[in-house]
């Protein structure tokens, strides 16, 4: 297959949460036996590269492409395993900062597509590998082909039973923890911090940013039970000397063993400053394994790390940011970020969220604090009528419209905003990759760092 083609196989199999949603009694009794199975076909790539595992609820994305970008700063070849997607499906397999090629993606999908009908001729495989086994075992072939020297790979919704979690990682990290995904994951933090601790394996290591008492306390009791040593950055380093520059942070990175280091950050929002230092304690641990990653490194990568649709600035009067916040606890760092960095600006908000989502409570948090709200719809088969979200949020801004077209609705806010004026386009990341594929914005903008 070529890669038209077989993106268009995969996406027939459904995205991560369409799965999940049509095959959740099957995934259940699956658990990691289809994905055990594939991999052990392929030679167990999970066991030739060394890995780090990057889980969580929010800011795991961030996290693992900070790390990537130190380890790369430190000389060694990197895979980077993301989800999901904004634009090409690629983008989620990369290796030494740039996606894996059309071609080599079409090649990869072929033979494994060609494994996966053998296997389950011979009744090895009781179903066919999801979308998201599909990738994850072409992410961890890829790296093994490229001779990878270290794969980071970011968790998908959970962690007990993520594809991913076939993986012996070196290092484990999770980073913040809150609700999300509840249908699948469990309707309070200690039950979904249940399943993202499932990743915690016998005698590693975990680097934990998860600070909420409940997960915290869950996350303590599984790194006892699996005897892995556990590195808990939100009581053991500290961020001192905050300063703020047009949303971009920096700091000294402190820890009570003497460690020190300036930092400045690429990626803008106060929020960040929790998953870099994530980021730098688990560069750190590797560090103590053997691995060639010096403080010098750590700097350099935090300084150049790029996560696009994360507070991706896109134009600059008016100021139009694209942010994925698609979860309370998103949209609350968001809303911190405005008080913070857009104290005094007017700004116009476009919104599209998937149904599944607690929009009643996003909405409250974000909606009042624009001038205008333009409601607009993702293009997904999960996606919110702006019509039911404007009844729903009515009492929260007056000044509510619907643009449905994602291209449309930017085009509407822009009309609305003075140059002096911010633009927050968020709500979910399918809507930041609708903008992103319809305005033409797949190249860096004039003025922006290039993202990867």
């Amino acid at each position: 297959m070529n890669y038209r083609e077989a993106t268009r196989y995969l996406i027939s199999l459904g995205n991560e949460i369409r799965a999940s949603s049509l095959d959740s009694a099957q995934a259940a009794k699956l658990g990691l036996e289809n994905i055990t199975e594939l991999l052990e076909d392929l030679g167990r790539p999970q066991d030739a590269v060394p890995s780090v595992l990057v889980g969580g609820t929010n800011g795991k994305g961030s996290a693992a492409a900070m790390l990537e970008a130190v380890l790369r700063s430190a000389g060694l070849r990197t895979g980077l395993y993301t989800s999901p997607h904004l634009v090409e499906i690629n983008e989620r397999i990369q290796c030494g900062g740039r996606a894996i090629p059309p071609d080599e993606f079409g090649a990869l999908f072929t033979a494994l597509g060609g494994r996966i009908e053998r296997l389950l001729a011979e009744g090895k495989l009781r179903f066919h590998p999801t979308y998201f086994e599909c990738l994850t075992a072409m992410g961890l072939e890829h790296f093994r082909q490229q001779a990878c020297e270290m794969a980071v790979l970011e968790v998908g919704m959970g962690g007990r039973l993520d594809a991913t979690n076939t993986a012996n990682p070196r290092v484990v990290v999770i980073t913040q923890i809150d609700l999300d995904h509840e249908r699948f994951l469990g309707s309070t933090i200690g039950a979904i911090a249940g399943e993202k601790a499932g990743i915690i394996k016998h005698g590693g290591v975990v680097v934990s940013a998860a600070s909420h008492p409940e997960a915290a306390a869950v996350i303590r009791a599984r790194a006892e039970k699996q005897g892995a040593r556990l590195v808990e950055t939100w009581r053991e380093y500290s961020a001192e000397g905050v300063t703020n520059s047009g949303g971009r942070y920096s700091f000294e990175a402190a820890h009570a063993g003497g460690f020190r280091l300036p930092v400045e950050l690429a990626l803008r929002g106060k929020h960040q400053i929790e998953n870099a230092l994530a980021a730098a304690a688990a560069a750190r641990e590797l560090a103590g394994l053997g691995f060639p990653v010096l403080d010098g490194h750590i700097r350099e990568g935090l300084a150049a790390a790029r996560w696009p649709g994360r507070l991706e600035a896109i134009r600059e009067e008016p100021l139009v940011l694209l942010d994925g916040a698609h979860n309370p606890a998103g949209a609350r760092a968001l809303a911190r970020f405005q008080d913070e960095c857009l104290a005094g600006r007017r700004v116009v908000l476009v919104y599209g969220a998937m149904r599944d989502k607690a929009v009643p409570e996003i909405a409250e948090i974000l909606f009042p604090k624009a001038e205008l709200v333009v409601l607009t719809r993702p293009e997904q088969f999960r996606t919110a009528a702006p019509e039911t979200v404007r009844e729903l949020a009515a009492h929260l801004n007056p000044n509510i419209v619907i643009e449905p077209e994602p291209e449309a609705a930017l085009a509407r806010a822009l009309a609305a905003a003075a140059p002096s004026d911010v633009i927050l386009v968020t709500g979910s990341l399918f809507l930041v990759g609708d903008i992103k594929r319809r305005c033409g914005l797949l190249e860096p903008v004039a003025g922006f760092s290039r993202n990867r």
